[in-house]
């Protein structure tokens, strides 16, 4: 006797970002970036010359459309350093004099109470980003500046790692080489990230979070 049925692969897990998908248009709105004006200026000096038309004699302007390929050359380094610190403290003291009772007289009682906390926390990090990734363009602005969004993948023996570059640039920072510098992105988000045993191995397990997190008294 022989069972048959409908086996489906499974599917390589991908990134947990919510920007993982997405259209050119939720991907702009999701930058938070006004939409740029292009309403030109009316001239009104009388002259055949009007500066935003103009353009520099070695400037070579292509013009890009959508799902033109560029390689964004990454060269970014960053380096932050936070400290805080906290001290409380709080006394409190009450004294009650003895009552009289039948002609006689009670030792008097009192009541004292202290608190303290500190706590104190320091943190610093420190990211260096090199080498390239090629990404395509996504939108074209009403100004000419590009929406460019392109990822990597690299799969391992130890799980996957990718890279995720998204942002909005100009056509005049691009190299002769179709090459821009990462540093020329605006609006730039950078993802570096990954699944598999070493990114598991970095993540804290569910209670140690708990242990740090708010809801602990102590």
């Amino acid at each position: 006797m022989s069972l048959a049925g409908c086996v489906t692969m499974p599917e390589p897990s991908g990134p947990k970002e919510a920007d993982q998908a997405g259209t050119p248009d939720q991907i702009f709105e999701m930058m938070a970036l006004p939409m740029p004006d292009t309403e030109s200026q009316e001239i009104v000096n009388g002259s055949l010359f009007n500066p935003s038309y103009s353009s520099s004699l070695y400037e070579d302007r292509m013009a890009y459309r959508v799902g033109d390929i560029l390689t964004v050359v990454l060269d970014e380094q960053t380096r932050s350093n936070t400290s805080s610190g906290t001290d409380f403290r709080k006394d409190n003291s009450v004294n009650l004099p003895g009552p009289l009772l039948f002609g006689r007289k009670e030792p008097d009682s009192g009541m004292s109470m202290d608190r303290r906390f500190s706590g104190s926390g320091s943190s610093t990090q420190q990211n260096m980003l090199d080498g390239s990734i090629t990404v395509s363009v996504l939108k074209v602005l009403p100004n000419r500046t590009l929406l460019v969004r392109g990822e990597k993948w690299l799969t391992l023996n130890q799980g996957d790692d990718y890279i995720r570059v998204s942002g909005i640039l100009r056509p005049e920072d691009i190299a002769p080489d179709n090459s821009v510098s990462s540093q020329r992105l605006a609006s730039a988000r950078l993802v570096f990230s990954g699944d598999g045993p070493l990114a598991d191995a970095n993540e804290a397990g569910w209670l140690m979070r708990f242990f740090n997190s708010p809801v602990m008294p102590m």
